[in-house]
């Protein structure tokens, strides 16, 4: 697997193509459905995959949390996604995946990894509501292979924020000062349900309203009619919202090609567009400012989030 994520830095060509690559795993044998279903997670926030290390473990941590490694001289928090989600199956993981979010190094353990598939994000689906409601919103986003298999994209800051790496209590909401300025909107876009009630909370702390959405794709429809509305009526469209905030990775349409879009409609001028991502590093970052990104600020940290907000805003 070293040979298939050498080249991650290469990968950053692909920021404002709409395309992605996945790394496939699978979690073993689900023994109540007999199905070995395969899921994928971004290559951006793959470090390196590896045979599972020695495993200290710890008292006092989530029943998913396998205990900490030792990683270069950094203890890890090591995460088996299959207790996590609940599957009862017969085999052990034996792989570990090391992944880095915010800033955050963590490992997965799995079953077995498959190979890297890259594709265009529009292929990439919005699960269905029972699949969501089974899975308890773990599950972002969906794709077909040509084998019949479907590949299920993973809410890893749902994993991370419920086993306790992301949390954040409600002191740091109650920190949040308030913008004390009136007609103020926000539309955002997130296809994670733990981002977009984080940054719910935190506009409602400032005191400014909002509008959401769940991907890139419906965020754009969404704002081309709003941009409609507006020039049917002769008002700038930055009378209605003043900064649209986006994630990055999102289902058919991902945060670059929809920053790429607001910034070559003339429709959107003087609408600053504020970056919201886990993937933190600064060639993400400055993948960002290549499509027109006035502001990258890492997630689920909400003082950032209103501070470059209220900058934004005022």
């Amino acid at each position: 697997m070293s040979e298939l994520l050498k080249n991650i830095d290469a990968r950053t060509k692909l920021a404002g193509t709409n395309k992605l690559e996945i790394l496939m795993f699978s979690l073993g044998r689900d023994l109540r459905t007999d199905r070995e279903e395969t899921f994928g997670i971004n290559v951006f926030k793959v470090r390196e995959v590896m045979r599972i290390p020695p495993i200290t473990r710890a008292p006092e941590m989530p029943p998913s949390v396998e205990g900490m490694v030792s990683l270069r001289g950094a203890l890890v928090p090591v995460i088996d996604l299959a207790k996590y989600i609940g599957l009862v199956t017969e085999t052990k993981p034996e792989i570990m995946i090391v992944t880095e979010y915010n800033g955050h190094t963590q490992g997965f353990l799995v079953k077995g990894v498959d190979n890297i598939l890259r594709l265009d994000w529009s292929a990439m689906r919005v699960p269905p509501a029972m699949l969501v409601a089974e899975l308890g919103g773990l599950v972002t986003a969906i794709t077909e292979l040509k084998d019949k298999r479907l590949v299920m994209m993973i809410d890893v800051e749902k994993v991370l924020a419920e086993t306790g790496h992301f949390g954040t209590d409600e002191m740091i909401f109650n920190a949040v000062k308030p913008l004390g300025r009136e007609n103020r909107t926000v539309f955002f876009a997130d296809d994670s349900s733990v981002a977009r009630n984080q940054i719910a909370r935190t506009l409602d702390a400032m005191g400014v309203k909002y509008i959401s959405s769940i991907n890139g794709r419906q965020a754009w429809m969404e704002l081309s009619k709003m941009a409609t509305y507006a020039e049917s009526n002769n008002t700038p469209l930055k009378d209605f919202i003043q900064v649209i905030l986006t994630d990055v990775e999102m289902p058919e349409m991902d945060g670059y090609m929809l920053t790429r879009k607001i910034k070559e409609d003339k429709r959107f001028i003087g609408i600053p567009v504020l970056m919201h991502s886990s993937l933190s590093s600064s060639s993400n970052q400055q993948l960002g400012k290549t499509v027109g990104v006035d502001e990258y600020i890492p997630k689920f940290e909400p003082q950032k989030l209103a501070q470059a907000l209220a900058r934004l805003l005022a």
